[in-house]
């Protein structure tokens, strides 16, 4: 088996994506999609407890362990996300070394774990390894972003109108919209004078996006 190409270096960008084992459907429900979150939001961090040990701890000793992290420990930034019904997109940026790899395979062992035992399945999830493409310039670093953001719209699961709204995705966050607090939005924004500029930004690219898309599922 050919191993991975990409290097993960600190400081860089990385747009880091995967896709379920069959194609089989995982982030539908507000139950599966709520799971995921949590699980990003814990493993971004290294961490010595593992969620479901963190979950099953005392409030006081929970408090202790969120209360002892430091900048030190944060793993990786998380720019921009999308959770789709069987696949998912990070825009990352490496703080720590060998961090994107630590949080993407706590990510989806943790996420697996859950999903086998509330459906009584078993095997992996999510095929190995995950791919990731590193950002190498401004312009392919926002124009990642807007692909990011727009995967529920271009695949007809949302229409446009309500993206900011989404909690499947991190787009709300830049705009005013679903919140997520631990999504870095400066450098992106740094680009943008207001969040009204970087909602047409990517609002305008849809039609495009999708005919893209189109031309992607004949083909392949």
């Amino acid at each position: 088996m050919l191993g991975r190409k990409t290097i993960f270096a600190n400081g860089e960008f990385y747009h880091v994506f995967n896709k379920t084992v069959g194609r089989e459907i995982s982030f539908d429900g507000k139950r599966n999609v709520k799971k995921a979150i949590e699980i990003m939001d814990y493993y971004r961090y290294s961490n010595s407890f593992s969620l479901s040990s963190f979950l099953n701890s005392s409030q006081d000793v929970q408090h202790e362990i969120l209360r002892k992290r430091s900048v030190e420990d944060q793993l990786l930034e998380i720019h921009a996300f999308s959770l789709m019904p069987n696949h998912w997109h990070f825009l990352l940026k490496q703080l720590k070394t060998g961090g994107i790899s630590q949080f993407i395979s706590n990510f989806q062992n943790s996420f697996a774990k859950y999903f086998n035992i509330k459906n009584e399945r078993q095997g992996s999830l999510f095929i190995h390894p995950f791919k990731a493409v590193r950002i190498e310039s401004v312009e392919q670093f926002i124009h990642t972003s807007r692909y990011i953001h727009l995967n529920h719209v271009t695949s007809y699961l949302i229409e446009i109108e309500k993206l900011a709204n989404e909690p499947r995705s991190s787009f709300g966050t830049y705009i005013g919209g679903f919140q997520y607090n631990y999504i870095e939005t400066r450098d992106i924004m740094e680009y943008f004078k207001k969040p009204e500029k970087y909602k047409q930004f990517v609002f305008d690219q849809v039609d495009y996006q999708r005919r893209l898309k189109e031309i992607k599922d004949l083909l392949f």
